[in-house]
């Protein structure tokens, strides 16, 4: 649906503008491909490669195929500023990336600097579309950010009757931006968590915390981390035998969750954009097309998913600048509002930005997933027949 979209897309465009060259269209990507967070930067490169082969496949942009310039940021924040400022010297016209929040932040200023759009797919924190005035700002983002998703899954936390909520958040700019969105969003309803561990990544054992935060009577406990430390305590509350729920951001989707905390993990909830069920044809066939592709399914489904329309919005961008100049400031505008609406896989995107907005998730995209069998599903029925119609932009 997506490449004939983009057929009849290109189609519109004035015949002059058509004809171009055949020099590829440079697009640079970067995010953590080796080390603690290859488990989801890993998908999400797959996710744009999956659209690029898709868009090469039909003509490119005008005929100029698109190029993917790589970069492994290795979850390191300086490693992550200086892969980019190599990205920026290869010419690229725009840049797809960043899993982690706090490598994000050590970078972006070089793209805001060099107006140069970039579109984060998997970096949920709030600071990310925040650190820039929204007319001024070149980085976009098509995944929920935290000031989303904490309230979101706070609301859940209220309904369910648990009022008792211990915090463990890491001490990376991620954890710490989460930790203060939780905080927030339990203060907007009139609750305080009843015990708050930070920790650095890494950590293998915190029993101590733990057993803290059942004397002080904690119901849930509200993970704020990426990778192995949510199995660490998974496993800590199992070896205490203390059955308390375990919540949090998508992170608690990831195979270090799963892989490491096994039964530990099951019934785990977290918010999700995308879960990877074929509720309707476009999500059908993304899946298909990934699994057929790589030859596995999806590690992490909702990194994959907002990369891959992240790809496409950046494509649909290019084809709403009617004189074929990819220059940075023509590609902001248009991603502010001159598209064509994308059907997407996670969203359809009808203007899913603007010059005062650079988020393209809004909370009714907003899901809870739960672990069962070692797999995500939906956390509740009637989230599951709610998503056979793709959510829009509110």
């Amino acid at each position: 649906m997506a490449v004939g979209s983009l057929l009849l897309g290109a189609a519109c465009l004035p015949a002059q503008a058509q004809i171009g060259s055949s020099t590829p269209v440079r697009i640079g990507v970067v995010g953590p491909f080796t080390g603690p967070s290859a488990d989801f930067g890993v998908p999400m490169l797959n996710g744009i490669k999956l659209a690029v082969d898709e868009i090469n496949a039909v003509g490119g942009y005008l005929g100029r195929p698109l190029e993917l310039v790589v970069k492994d940021d290795a979850a390191d924040p300086d490693q992550g500023r200086k892969v980019s400022q190599e990205l920026l010297k290869e010419k690229v016209v725009a840049a797809i990336g960043f899993c982690n929040t706090g490598v994000a932040m050590k970078a972006i200023d070089l793209f805001q600097d060099t107006k140069t759009p970039l579109i984060v797919p998997c970096a949920t924190g709030t600071a990310v579309t925040a650190k820039y005035p929204a007319p001024e700002s070149y980085i976009f983002r098509v995944t929920g950010r935290d000031a989303l998703q904490a309230p979101f899954m706070v609301e859940d936390i209220v309904k369910r009757g648990w009022d008792k909520v211990a915090i463990f958040a890491d001490t990376t700019g991620y954890g710490e931006g989460g930790y203060n969105d939780v905080v927030a969003a339990l203060a907007a309803k009139n609750l305080k968590p009843v015990h708050v561990s930070r920790f650095a990544l890494g950590v293998k054992d915190l029993s101590a915390e733990l057993a803290a935060a059942r004397t002080a009577g904690a119901e849930v406990i509200y993970s704020y981390t990426v990778g192995q430390e949510n199995a660490v305590i998974a496993n800590g509350k199992k070896a205490l035998g203390w059955k308390v729920p375990q919540v949090g951001p998508w992170t608690l989707s990831f195979p270090f969750f799963l892989d490491g905390a096994k039964d530990a993990a099951e019934g785990a909830l977290m918010v999700q954009t995308f879960i990877a069920e074929p509720s309707n044809e476009r999500r059908a066939s993304f899946l298909s097309s990934y699994t057929r592709k790589y030859q596995r399914k999806v590690a992490v489904p909702m990194a994959a998913a907002n990369a891959y329309d992240a790809t496409y919005l950046l494509m649909y961008s290019f084809l709403g600048i009617r004189d074929g100049n990819l220059a940075g400031k023509a590609i902001k505008e248009s991603l502010e509002g001159k598209m064509k609406t994308y059907y997407g896989v996670v969203s359809t995107y009808e203007k899913p930005f603007s010059v005062d907005d650079k988020d393209a998730i809004t909370r009714n995209m907003l899901v809870i997933g739960m672990v069962k069998n070692g797999a995500i599903t939906f956390a509740y029925p009637e989230d599951a027949k709610r998503n056979l119609i793709i959510q829009r932009k509110q």
